[in-house]
């Protein structure tokens, strides 16, 4: 193995190339016929090339190498890979270098074959100058890395394609017919990683005295989480709408969980209500879920029902939290912890269920259409910038809803 160094570029940056076209490019030649080799080192020395030209005479020599390239330079006549062959291995294995190869006259049509299995260009041997060859590996390097950043793209597109398909699948529109109460859903991805999680909500009317709703949480980010929260969600909807009985459903919806789910450690919180709107009462059941507010008669309180375990730990129906309105002036408020889990100020305390009580206390002048989006407005100012977690919220109203 042998390296050359040579003299800074003479070579003026092309037109549309980056403006780092001008640094020197590292560049493995693979070829095991010394006056070949020693043929490309003198043209680029004739051009006065600003390359790094490393010679490895095997794939197997080459393979450590090419981690530090810019461009491999690969002969299609090797001890150790003939033709196409050896291509496909350097292509698996050149990372994020481009790919040239070389030929000779009698195999030029081995060359477009090549470009066509993924090679950046080729070459054919005795037919480019070093301004040529030199021109052909820096375009080769920038054709490289504008077929890595379309990929990276078409990648990122095709991810919030994803993340849109399963917010819809998170977020339905409520099934109610009612007017005698009003439902204002509210959804916000959170900036974890930029990822999606699993937060949904539902709203289910089966009588007409009868509206049921369900805010949950899966635990982790990812699509994984969203499409289990999508199943959960429909689960929940297509039992309620059966008429299962109140006490079993959320151990279906634990049983859906725990054989749906990729991992065992996963969890899911969730808050259901069923409101009686004939008797103005309602059901509440935790299941390891931040309590819901309770607005009524000026004042903002939360529900205190008792919070069950978690979906997915150990099985149990959590216990029924009877709810009384004394006013037909009310509105409760289910979310997700997304939203109580910020900072405040700059130490490490939480919003949490008291910070969150006094903001709803302070936005009472804000319309209850606008009230949740104002409350994670508010909560993002006490963090500092956004929240990380996804944030799910349901805010049903009656009457004049305070």
């Amino acid at each position: 193995m042998t390296q050359r160094r040579v003299a800074t570029v003479a070579v003026p940056p092309q037109p549309g190339q980056r403006t780092s076209a001008a640094a020197r490019l590292r560049v493995l030649l693979v070829e095991d016929d010394d006056a070949d080799a020693f043929l490309v080192s003198e043209l680029l020395d004739e051009a006065d090339a600003a390359v790094d030209l490393v010679n490895a005479k095997s794939l197997a020599d080459a393979r450590p190498l090419m981690a530090g390239a810019d461009c491999v330079l690969l002969d299609l006549g090797l001890p150790d890979a003939q033709g196409l062959d050896g291509l496909r291995q350097v292509l698996a294995q050149s990372g994020g270098a481009a790919v040239c190869v070389l030929t000779g006259r009698q195999d030029e049509h081995l060359g477009v074959v090549a470009v066509a299995e993924g090679a950046q260009d080729y070459l054919v041997k005795g037919q480019v100058d070093g301004v040529l060859l030199t021109r052909a590996l820096r375009y080769a390097v920038e054709r490289k890395r504008a077929d890595d950043d379309a990929l990276r793209l078409r990648e990122v597109e095709l991810r919030q394609a994803e993340s849109a398909r399963l917010e819809r699948g998170l977020l339905p529109r409520p099934l109610m017919e009612t007017d005698r109460i009003r439902v204002h859903p509210f959804y916000r991805p959170g900036r974890h990683a930029a990822l999606i999680g699993g937060d949904f909500y539902d709203v289910v009317q089966s009588t007409p005295d009868r509206v049921d709703l369900i805010v949950g949480d899966v635990c982790g980010h990812g699509a994984d989480e969203a499409a289990l929260g999508v199943m959960l969600r429909v689960a929940w909807r297509a039992l309620v709408l059966a008429r299962v009985p109140d006490d079993a459903v959320l151990p279906a919806l634990e049983q859906v969980l725990i054989s749906e789910r990729r991992l065992p450690e996963t969890f899911t919180t969730v808050a259901t209500v069923r409101i009686d709107l004939a008797a103005n009462r309602a059901t509440v059941r935790l299941a390891g879920h931040p309590t819901p507010l309770l607005l009524s008669n000026g004042r903002v309180a939360p529900v205190p029902a008792p919070n069950g375990l978690l979906l997915g730990v150990a099985p149990r129906p959590p216990r029924v939290y009877d709810l009384e309105f004394d006013s037909d002036d009310w509105s409760l408020l289910m979310y997700t912890d997304g939203l109580i889990e910020g900072r405040v100020g700059a130490g490490d305390d939480r919003l949490d269920v008291p910070g969150l009580v006094e903001l709803v206390e302070a936005g009472r002048d804000v319309p209850l259409a606008d009230l949740p989006g104002w409350l994670v407005g508010r909560a993002e100012d006490g963090n500092g910038g956004p929240l990380a977690d996804d944030v799910a919220m349901l805010l049903v109203t009656s009457g004049g809803g305070r």
